[in-house]
């Protein structure tokens, strides 16, 4: 079933495949977990190391999200973007906020090397084990960096104990 557009929290006859993700009903690789958002891998990244940060709850579209809630998710991204940059080596990390694909807010955070290599729209699936090595080194470069509290200790669950 898809969601009608627009509908915010609360619509009962629809979970996102986030929301799916971050009830552990699909598999996803976390590399940040707290009450309010969680970060995890893009199947398809933009380059290696490309996350998403999302509310844990289900908002279709960033303007409807709660400011304190949005306000934390930009928080998280500026943390991802600077474990991005050491883990990957990249100059910057860029934002995005597109929402067209999942009813279901959600930040892409990207290590960018360059502008070109940054878009999303044509992105490839990455396989298995490349999804595996580049969440590897970002959580290590978000614990380097200090955040290891919020690290979750499976990557494969937004629980931030065992």
């Amino acid at each position: 079933m898809v969601a009608p557009r627009g509908r915010a929290s609360g619509y009962t006859g629809y979970m996102s495949v986030f929301s799916q993700i971050i009830t552990g009903s699909l598999p996803g690789r976390f590399v940040w977990a707290d009450d309010v958002c969680v970060a995890f891998a893009t199947i398809e990244p933009a380059q290696p190391g490309h996350v998403l940060v999302v509310p844990r709850e289900e908002t279709d579209v960033y303007y409807d999200v709660p400011p304190h809630v949005f306000a934390r998710m930009a928080n998280v991204a500026q943390i991802i973007g600077k474990a991005q940059v050491k883990a990957f080596h990249t100059p910057r990390a860029v934002l995005s906020i597109l929402g067209f694909d999942v009813p279901h807010t959600h930040i892409h955070v990207i290590p960018a090397p360059d502008q070109e290599s940054v878009r999303t729209v044509g992105a490839k699936a990455a396989s298995d084990s490349e999804l595996d090595s580049a969440m590897s080194a970002l959580r290590q470069a978000l614990i380097d960096l200090g955040y290891g509290e919020n690290v979750p200790p499976d990557m494969s669950s937004p629980r931030l104990s065992a």
